[in-house]
């Protein structure tokens, strides 16, 4: 049997899921919130600039954030209360429009994600069945890759658990816990803050 082709970042769109209430957020805009010198939800577009995707897209529903002038197209979510299943069904519809062969989730509250990580979902992945997603090595969770064969199924997600059943059935990479903390509370910001930072009050005052 030949073996499946290993996908690569020029021909994967990179879906940014940029849409919620945050409501476990004590601040009005949770991506905005200043986190070691920039908004909370530009560290992953940071991080992943020099990786080759294919596209980039960020699926929004509104805030301060100007994805568009960081390379990405905007697609509006006006329906965001229904869960994280229809920002997948948006992104994953975007990004059938540029031709890519797989799409690559990730999610702007997830600060620390690195190029290296994403590089290593990539390592492990297979041809269009593609699903690797990242691990703790207790909990799946996103940054996710998935092939082209998993499209349809994407496009048909229901409610607020996403892709949680593709992921748990797929491959997982584990990293550092820390590099998957999703913020979620001013508790989880504050909680980086003092570890990569200088503590809980700077993580909460505005930018210079």
């Amino acid at each position: 049997m030949i073996p499946s082709e290993r996908l690569v970042p020029e021909r994967t769109a990179l879906v940014l899921l940029a849409a919620g209430k945050s409501e476990r957020f004590g601040l009005s805009d949770k991506l905005g919130a200043p986190f070691l010198g920039k908004p909370l939800g530009y560290h992953v577009v940071t991080a992943l600039a020099a990786v080759p995707f294919q596209a980039r897209i960020a699926v929004c529903d509104g805030g301060d954030l100007d994805y568009a002038a960081r390379g990405y197209q905007v697609v509006f979510n006006d329906r965001a209360e229904e869960g994280v299943s229809y920002s997948v069904r948006l992104g994953v519809r975007a990004a059938r429009a540029t031709g890519c062969e797989a799409v690559l989730f990730a999610l702007a509250d997830m600060p620390r994600v690195t190029a290296a990580h994403i590089y290593r979902l990539f390592d492990a992945s297979a041809g269009a069945e593609t699903v690797v997603a990242s691990s703790d090595g207790t909990q799946p969770c996103p940054p996710a890759l998935f092939g082209a064969a998993h499209f349809d199924a994407l496009e048909t997600l229901q409610g607020d658990y996403g892709a949680r059943d593709l992921i748990l059935a797929g491959k997982h990479v584990v990293t550092d816990a820390d590099e998957l903390v999703d913020v979620d509370t001013e508790d989880e910001l504050a909680y980086l803050q003092a570890k990569f930072g200088r503590g809980r009050a700077h993580a909460f005052a505005k930018d210079a």
